[in-house]
Order: C-alpha cells, then structure tokens, then sequence
C-alpha cells in the first residue's frame, strides 16, 4: 500500500486509540478555557466573501496529559459582519513512543517522539452555495511530532503531518507551538501561539499562518494566577486557505489584530 493511502489509516487509527486506551489509561493533567476576541482586519472566510472584515470568535479549548501521550482540541465559533457564521474544531491526539515503550526517547534537543493525528471539522452557515470548499468539511492528519527541549518554553512542540483533504488535494503541513511565560516586574505574561505552513498542491497554493497572543495573567493580582488573562491576539497569515493573494480579486494576506479575554476553569 502507498505512503499517502496508508496515512488516511493511519489517522484515523490515532484519532480512535486514545478512546480504546481510556480503559487503562491515566490523566496526568488537564485545562479547559473559553476565549473571547474580536477583530476588524480579517481578510476572506470560506465563501471568499469581500465584506467579512469584522468579526467575533468565541473558542473553547481542552488539553490534557495522559500516560499514553497528549490530546488537544479546540472550537472556534466565528460570526461575521456579512451575517455568516462557521463552527470550525479540530481534534489532535498525540501517542508517545516513549510512555508506550516505557523508556526515554530523548535525545539532544528531542525530549519524545510521537505519533501525531489531527481531524478538521468544518461547518458554516452557507444558504447561497458560494463556499470555496464546501460548507462541510472533514479533513484528516496524520504523521510524527517531537517534543523540544528549549531554555525558557514551558512547551514548543513540532509536528510534520500528511493532510488527506476531502474537498481539496492532498498536501504537507508543518506545525509548530510554543507557550513562553514571563515577567515584568511583578505582573505575569504569557506568549503562545502556533504556526502552520502548508504545501501547494495542484489547487491550492503553499500557505503560512502564524497566530500569537500575548497575554497578562491579571488572575494573579488576585490570587488566582492562570485563571484570567486579558490581551491580544495577533494573525500573519500568509495565502489565506491556499488562496494566492489577488486570486478571485481577493486579498488572502491577513495582518490581524484581535482584543482577547481568556478564562482557564
């Protein structure tokens, strides 16, 4: 069997293993949050509409440890100023070589190797049929990730996928993400983000998102530190969707600045 048939298996092998591990398996840690921002430079949404500008996101995101490696999600639930609005989540469980095997795989700056998979839910409010890849979507990933080992980083992570595209043709992704906590004097910050580049295919072009937040832990100045944080969101999205810039008479690279309110229970 081929590389890229075998992934599709392999993907959806990695996005069933942590249920059929729930059995037996151990929660070293978990977080939840909710996060509001708003923003007024995004560029194109999926129906490649030209007056999305504005709009208000709400996400819900899960991260938990386990003893067989690490699960993250999140959903964002986008409402746009043209009226559209779209529930977009994606599932990424990861399988540690290392606490599967029950030994260290840790080597130089690599602290584990892991099997990465990741599923793509797309679903938008789309009456006129007008979506560039449909109004449902399912996407899914699967390839190896590394933790990293770096001066400062409570986490950088690197994961290298093959994306098995339902509406689009296949292609490569590289993902990065980091969290780096630090001080100024006696107030907390916190910068994190990811960044996801992706392959041109032969309809679609390469493309590169990077997508930070700074945030000030303002939970702290009142005994609760990590639980409220306010501050910015930041997208430098290049290509947006693997749409070249001035494709269809749209501007596809997003400079975005969002206000953001962060809440960890």
């Amino acid at each position: 069997m081929k590389l890229t048939k075998s992934l599709p298996l392999l993907a959806s092998g990695l996005l069933s293993a942590p249920l059929s591990l729930c059995a037996n398996a151990e929660t070293l840690w978990s977080d939840n949050s909710l996060t509001a921002l708003h923003g007024k430079d995004y560029k194109v949404n999926y129906s490649l509409s030209s007056d999305d500008s504005t709009r208000n996101v709400l996400t819900f995101e899960h991260v938990s440890g386990h003893s067989w490696g690490d699960f993250f999600m999140f959903a964002d639930y986008l409402s746009s100023e043209d009226g559209s609005k779209e529930l977009y989540t994606e599932l990424s469980p990861r399988l540690s070589l290392g606490k599967l095997g029950g030994r260290e795989l840790g080597f130089g700056p690599i602290k584990d190797i892991l099997l990465a998979g990741q599923l793509e839910l797309g679903n938008m409010d789309d009456p006129d049929g007008l979506t560039a890849t449909g109004p449902h979507f399912t996407n899914k990933l699967a390839g190896v990730g590394f933790d990293l080992a770096a001066p400062g980083f409570s986490y950088l992570q690197a994961n290298i996928y093959h994306r098995n595209n339902e509406a689009r043709a296949d292609n490569e992704q590289l993902t990065l993400a980091w969290g780096l906590p630090f001080t100024l004097g006696s107030e907390a910050f916190l910068y994190d983000g990811f960044l996801d580049w992706a392959s041109a295919s032969r309809d679609v072009h390469a493309s590169m998102n990077v997508t930070s937040q700074l945030k000030w832990d303002i939970g702290a100045r009142v005994g609760k530190p990590k639980k409220l944080y306010v501050g910015l969101e930041y997208v430098h999205w290049n290509d947006k969707f693997g749409i070249k810039d001035g494709s269809f008479g749209v501007d596809s690279n997003e400079r975005n600045i969002n206000l953001l309110l962060k809440y960890h229970f």
